[in-house]
């Protein structure tokens, strides 16, 4: 299969497309800059020039290819009107790419975060939160996974907090960005709060499974860890930098604050038993342990 890849070139990006093309499928991948396509080349990609604002070029890589992968998002938590921004930009996108691929019964694998349930674990039948700092992420998935009644293979991979690769990545690499500049290594409120998490390169095969073969609607977690406590991850971060832990006030992480502060555990149970998926890489305070002071 021919894959239009949106993203390829980001941490969970690079994991996927080699995960694609040492599968027997082919890449071409969205790039915004020289560098990042210099980059695809050398990973085995074809790179197509452009951004997610660049509508036309995301209708024409749909047109080149066989099912797309949906990675990219401008990571931009300055403040929430930033990242209000950014996720008008990918539901342009999403929108595009969709009905480009409307009547076509082609694979769209788009991406969300975990789902929070008070008092469980969350599951893939959860809904989506569609309010708060990201309730638009969620609005724009589900009307994705809407497409199935269009002819679109439709299938979202909600990703937990943390995505990690050699100690780096998601809420996790957030933290550790947070102790280098404050000189601390802070969790919000008692840290008792418990965030999922899977390496970059086990998220990578179910990205592959679910272009491969998930139903038209479904929605699939990448949870390898259920639920680590805050406090146990800025732990290991304030030991690998040499750094005090303690906690913090929620409002330090800007329009994420509130998520940060939530106990949001998360289930893979349905995922693994219906795709055979399972996870082989660290968990995350395992690769955490490769932060460099």
């Amino acid at each position: 299969m021919r894959v239009l890849v949106t993203g390829g070139t980001g941490l969970i990006g690079t994991s996927v497309v080699a995960e694609l093309l040492g599968n027997g499928h082919t890449v071409l991948a969205l790039t915004r800059s020289d560098a990042s396509a210099r980059a695809a080349e050398t990973a085995g990609a074809e790179p197509l020039k452009g951004g997610l604002a660049d509508l036309d070029v995301l209708r024409a890589g749909v047109a080149r290819t066989d099912g797309v992968i949906h990675l990219a998002f401008r990571n931009d938590f300055s403040s929430p009107e930033a990242l209000a921004s950014a996720i008008a930009e990918e539901t342009a996108a999403l929108t595009v790419l969709g009905e480009a691929l409307a009547g076509s019964d082609r694979p769209l694998v788009t991406v969300s975060g975990t789902p929070w349930v008070p008092g469980r674990a969350s599951t893939e039948a959860d809904p989506l939160p569609t309010d708060g700092p990201v309730g638009g992420r969620g609005r724009t998935v589900t009307e994705i996974l809407g497409l199935s009644a269009r002819g679109v293979r439709s299938t979202a991979v909600r990703l937990p907090r943390t995505v990690h690769h050699q100690g780096t990545g998601g809420f996790a690499g957030l933290l550790t960005e947070t102790a280098r500049r404050t000189g601390a290594s802070g969790y919000p409120g008692d840290g008792t709060q418990r965030w999922p998490a899977v390496h970059a390169l086990d998220a990578a095969v179910l990205f592959r499974l679910a272009l491969e073969r998930g139903p038209a609607g479904s929605a699939w977690h990448a949870v390898a860890d259920e639920g680590d406590r805050v406090r146990d991850i800025a732990a290991v971060i304030g030991r690998r930098l040499g750094l005090p832990v303690k906690s913090v006030p929620q409002d330090a992480y800007g329009p994420l604050g509130p998520i940060f502060a939530t106990d949001q555990p998360s289930s893979s149970a349905r995922t693994r038993e219906a795709l055979g998926w399972e996870p082989k890489h660290p968990g995350l305070l395992q690769d955490l342990e490769n932060i460099q002071p």
